[in-house]
């Protein structure tokens, strides 16, 4: 392979860089208009009045749209259900005088310009008839009638997995006992580039919909039961996208805002959504867990139990595996499960990087590390003596886990071995000096997708799906392993993406793309090839007459024998020669499920904290992340896909948390200046390793994905780190310095 594994440079970073790759919020048509969105102040009740009547008398406004005067909408959910809905009544903006949560959308102002539809916007006035709320996961944890089961049946793909062994009484027997209980906070995505939507009004009446989104043909679908229009009359777009990390896994309140209006004034309009009121939008819910862990005193681990209470709205219920991380990683012949909803006046929560996994792995693996000290181990030596080569939960193998070499290349990047193992026994002057580890696992999935690929006779081939590129590098693994399926160079390909009329794709989520993708490439350039072959074999005294498509390879751009690569016939010469200008195939690549092997990616994360033992105040040196995923499509990308999940895993365990005032329900440091993410004085020294791990069942090309992988157990080695620098547990993130007080 000529592109596959090497460090490619972005093919789209040239115009990223120079302003020349346009986002939702960029394209700007003819005739366009503005709209100003106005959300609610309570979070749960009814609109009693609303007085729009100052903010029409503004010049340049055109319309104010509220639930009294907006076009029809459908009635059933059924109509407002998108791909990855959870279950419940969606949320349906403008739809009626309910109060859902504080923030809601209640108007949308349209003017001439942005400026005016935001002052009038702000002359809108509203009143309430308002109704008791909770906001509160820790109140609402204390009402055990008002909680809810996360899963309806063992066959909900999100339910916990089925106990196993006799837990209860394991616990009871176990020489070493660790019980502890562990909070996450919510969390906001808060991606750089605000929500936005732009609608353009076609002279047929047809909308062509640019929108910031990890899913064009989710929205587009979406948008056609909201907006009661044929599938061929919306075309949604999205060719860039700022960050994404789940938000956009479902469409978002703005697009339809956007399309409503579009319609009722039949020209084009662009909502762009404030950073306040994208705090109105999903979240990584907070959740509340409790982990038991029994053990013998030679560190065999005999029992887990791991219950967790999560937050949902009132509205739907969503949820995800947050319990059964515990009973994968470790061989234990006892483990149990419980997971309960708490809906909360709220909107819904939704998957954030790495959901489930970021959360549930960080209650485990801080309380492994309690257990390690309990039993006097070393943290990496307690997980070793567990280590399962099997899945716990099917019993059966993995169809590839290389976790022992990112232990053992991590812990000697990291220096683990020069660790006192004695808290505050580590100092650097006036800090303390703390290591820590934890280790991270995900899912390896694929998804059915659809590529379609266009070769020249001049030696160009154009590569579609409708994926989307949400800054993780699609783009450019899809044009790296289309050149080497086939046999051109990277400068020859061009990818078409981010648009509903291409093959199918689901959303982008899951660390499924690039494995799925990547393996749908390659199934249509077979049959590029297949074609090209059969050109070849019409050629006068041809070398492929006798030769069968899986005997020839494309390469440098020809078609070559595999048995001897001196046969060999210009890609170009073969179509000229039959008068083909262009081939044109498109494939739906299916991945069959293998029931006798699990499919995960693994990590294993090392921490340095230094912690000032005067102001409490902690600082991450270093971090050391090896990774076992399968193939490296590009090291480069790759690697910032990591670095990026470490530092997101930093401001879990240190930063990150949203604040609410429950007397209002309202989110109080709904901005990015009180909202803490990590800035460039909180990051130091961080490096990747990349595990060789070879996988040839999982997929063709032996690709797993690891978009989520990055984030997890990073706020556990760091939670551990602080424990080890300072000696004091904290078990509620964000760790602050008036915890360690």
């Amino acid at each position: 392979m000529r592109y596959i594994g090497t460090a490619a440079s972005r093919v789209d970073g040239y115009a990223k860089v120079t302003g020349a790759a346009k986002y939702a919020a960029e394209v700007r048509p003819d005739d366009l208009t503005h709209g100003s969105v106005v959300t609610s102040t309570i979070a749960r009740g009814r609109i009693t009045r609303l007085d729009v009547s100052e903010a029409l008398r503004v010049d340049g406004v055109i319309k104010v749209l509220t639930h009294l005067n907006r076009p029809e909408m459908p009635d059933d959910d059924s109509a407002y259900k998108d791909d990855v809905a959870p279950d419940g009544s969606p949320f349906r903006p403008l739809y009626d005088d309910r109060i859902l949560f504080d923030g809601q959308p209640i108007a949308l102002v349209i003017a001439e310009e942005p400026e005016i539809a935001q002052f009038a916007a702000s002359l809108v006035r509203v009143d309430y008839d308002q109704e008791p709320h909770v906001t509160d996961v820790r109140r609402r944890r204390e009402e055990p009638s008002a909680l809810k089961p996360s899963a309806k049946t063992g066959a909900d793909p999100f339910a916990p997995p089925k106990p196993r062994g006799a837990a209860e009484k394991a616990l009871a027997a176990a020489e070493v006992r660790h019980q502890g209980e562990y909070y996450v906070p919510i969390e906001h995505h808060n991606p750089m580039e605000l929500y936005a939507s732009t609608v353009i009004f076609e002279g047929d009446g047809k909308l062509t919909v640019y929108d910031k989104t990890q899913g064009v043909q989710n929205v587009q679908r979406y948008l056609c039961g909201v907006l009661k229009m044929d599938p061929d009359d919306v075309r949604v777009m999205s060719p860039f996208m700022g960050g994404g990390f789940g938000s956009g896994l479902r469409p978002q309140y703005q697009v339809v805002l956007a399309g409503l209006a579009a319609l009722a004034l039949k020209r084009s309009v662009r909502v762009v959504l404030t950073r306040q009121q994208m705090y109105g939008l999903g979240h990584r819910p907070a959740m509340i867990q409790r982990i038991e862990l029994g053990a013998k005193a030679d560190g065999t681990l005999e029992t887990v139990t791991h219950d967790a209470v999560t937050v949902t709205s009132q509205y739907e219920h969503f949820y995800r595996q947050e319990t059964g991380w515990s009973g994968l990683l470790y061989r234990c012949a006892n483990a149990t499960y419980a997971h309960k909803l708490a809906p909360l006046d709220l909107a819904t929560s939704c998957d954030m990087r790495a959901p489930s996994a970021a959360t549930g792995v960080y209650a485990l693996e801080c309380a492994m590390d309690e257990l390690a000290v309990a039993l006097g181990l070393d943290p990496l030596d307690l997980r070793l003596r567990c280590y399962s080569d099997r899945d716990q939960h099917a019993d059966r193998p993995y169809s590839s886990k290389n976790l022992r070499d990112c232990y053992r290349q991590g812990a000697e990047a990291f220096g683990w071995d020069k660790r006192n193992r004695e808290p505050r026994s580590m100092r650097d002057g006036s800090e303390l000096v703390g290591w820590g580890m934890a280790t991270g696992v995900w899912e390896a999935m694929q998804v059915p997708i659809g590529v379609r690929i266009v070769l020249t006779a001049n030696g160009h081939a154009e590569v579609s799906c409708a994926t989307s590129d949400i800054g993780t590098g699609t783009y450019t693994i899809m044009a790296q392993v289309a050149a080497d399926m086939l046999g051109l160079s990277l400068d020859d390909i061009t990818i078409k993406l981010g648009d509903s009329t291409l093959p199918q794709s689901p959303v982008e989520g899951g660390s499924w793309i690039a494995a799925s993708v990547a393996n749908g490439i390659a199934t249509t350039s077979d049959a590029v090839r297949h074609e090209l072959l059969g050109l070849a074999k019409q050629m006068q005294n041809s070398p492929f007459a006798d030769v069968a498509p899986d005997e020839v390879t494309l390469a440098d751009g020809k078609l070559v024998s595999k048995r001897d690569p001196t046969s060999a016939v210009l890609i170009a010469d073969a179509m000229r020669h039959s008068g083909v200008d262009r081939i044109e195939r498109e494939k739906t690549t299916r991945f069959t499920k293998d029931e006798s092997r699990s499919h995960n990616v693994h990590s294993a994360v090392f921490a340095e904290v230094k912690v000032d033992e005067e102001l409490g105040v902690i600082r991450v040196t270093r971090i050391v992340s090896a990774v076992a995923a399968g193939r490296i499509l590009n090291p480069k990308t790759a690697g910032s896909q990591i670095l990026g999940g470490v530092v997101w895993g930093i401001g879990m365990a240190l930063h990150e948390e949203t604040l609410l005032d429950h007397t209002f329900g309202r989110v109080m440091n709904a901005n990015i200046a009180e909202y803490h993410v990590p800035v460039n004085a909180d990051i130091h020294d961080i490096k990747v390793i990349f595990v060789d791990e070879p996988d040839d069942s999982i997929n063709r090309l032996g690709i797993k994905g690891l978009g989520e992988i990055g984030i997890v157990g990073v706020a556990a080695a760091v939670a551990n780190a602080v424990y080890h620098a300072t000696g004091m547990r904290v078990r509620d993130l964000p760790i602050t310095l008036d915890k360690l007080d």
